[in-house]
Formats: structure tokens, sequence, C-alpha cells
């Protein structure tokens, strides 16, 4: 695949997985776009930052123009999440209405963007992030709605563009150690212990571990590999996990 090709677009990639995603991406030698809400801290001359909050229509669709001014993208990496946990009882639908932003109308949003590139080259690959807890977990109402809902459009986008070129795939990480993981588990707690535990592999993931799944799907040479679901969760999608 020509340089010109090697484009790719993260969201959230200031921290944490999409910071890792970002690294590994320049190692392959791509360009990179973070899109977060600060910049990324990458010391690379193929590192380019985007600020946006990816919550906002408005902010996000400005964004993306700037993103296309700028670059021919043939690479989507969606990874960009929020948890906002909460028991049913406790719910609140403007929580539902910020992380339909952020999971899904951002995402299609980034897509819809891309598209005309790809479509240029006959060439492209999407992979949205989603997450185990799309299988079901305690007190992830709204997050699991919306991580569920990545798997329906990523099946949908794969039949629709699957003629052009253009792969779409979907990576699931489990329990993996970030910052906003040990926003819902406190590093060093016996809640983390417990949860560990659970775990098939008798350990937490690491953001590597991600980056490296992210990788397969987004190598040009994968091209007979869309509609697909990766779990990265060290089993607990086909066990208990206790949260």
């Amino acid at each position: 695949m020509s340089a010109a090709c090697k484009v790719a677009a993260v969201t959230g990639g200031s921290t944490g997985i999409g910071k890792a995603i970002c690294e590994d991406l320049l190692q392959q030698g791509y360009q990179v776009v973070s899109l977060a809400l600060e910049p990324c801290v990458i010391d690379h001359p193929k590192l380019h930052s985007i600020e946006v909050d990816l919550m906002d229509r408005g902010v996000t669709a400005r964004a993306m123009l700037d993103l296309v001014q700028r670059f021919e993208v043939t690479t989507v990496i969606h990874n960009a999440g929020v948890i906002r946990p909460a028991l049913i009882a406790d719910v609140k639908l403007d929580d539902l209405d910020a992380l339909v932003e952020l999971h899904l109308a951002s995402a299609i949003q980034l897509v819809q963007a891309a598209l005309p590139a790809m479509r240029k080259r006959r060439f492209g690959r999407v992979v949205l992030l989603s997450s185990r807890a799309a299988v079901g977990a305690a007190t992830r109402t709204v997050y699991s709605a919306t991580k569920s809902a990545m798997l329906g459009m990523a099946r949908t986008w794969a039949l629709e563009l699957a003629a052009e070129g253009i792969t779409v795939n979907v990576v699931a990480p489990g329990p993996i150690r970030t910052d906003m993981f040990y926003e819902v588990v406190p590093a060093g707690s016996e809640k983390e212990r417990l949860l560990t535990a659970s775990v098939p592999v008798k350990r937490l993931g690491e953001v590597d571990d991600v980056a490296r799944a992210v990788r397969f799907f987004a190598d040009p040479a994968n091209s007979y590999v869309t509609g697909q679901v990766l779990y990265v969760c060290g089993g607990t999608s086909v066990g208990s996990l206790v949260v």
C-alpha cells in the first residue's frame, strides 16, 4: 500500500487505549491524527492532534471538516468512550444521550467524512472499539446499550462497503488497566482483586493487548475479514465477571 494511503484517524487518542493505538500505528509508518479533548502528548513528526468534544455534534462536524481538508484518511479507529455507571433505578437519560453522541453519532460522522477518500482509493479500514460489556454488565445500562449498538452498525457498514475495498470490524476489550478503568475500580482495592480473580486468564488487560488487535483489523493485508467482533477480554466474554 502506498504511503499516501497510510493515514489514520484515532478518536480518544490522547490517553489510555487510544494513545497506545496511536503509538502502534506510528510504528507501522502511518500518519496519525488524534481526535480528543486534549492534544496527544506523543512526540512524533507524523502525529497530529485535533482537539474536539465528540459529545457535541456541531463541534464534531467542524472538526471533521478540518480533518478532511488536511488529510486523506483511509483508516478510522473509533476508540473514544466513557462509562457513566449506574444501576437501572438511577440511570439518567441525559447520560444515554451523551453516550449515543460519543459512541455512535460521532462514529457515523467520522466514517462519513472519511468515505470519499476511501472510495477514491478503493481502500479503507474502519475499527470500532466496543466493549465486553456489550454482552451485559451490572451498572452499565447506557454504556452496554451504546457499545452493543456498535456491533450492529459495524455489521451493516461491512455489508454496505465490502465491494469497495473497505472493511469494518470491532474490537471489544474487557477490563483493561487505564485511567478510566481505575475511575470505576480503585487501584489496589478489594474490588480490583476480585475482578482480576474472576478473569479466566487471571490478569487484567493492558492497553497494548488492545492495540495489537486493532492493528490486525487495520492491516491492509487483512482484506478478507469484515463484519467481525474480536473480544480482547481474557476470556470474560465466555465466563462470568465480578465487577
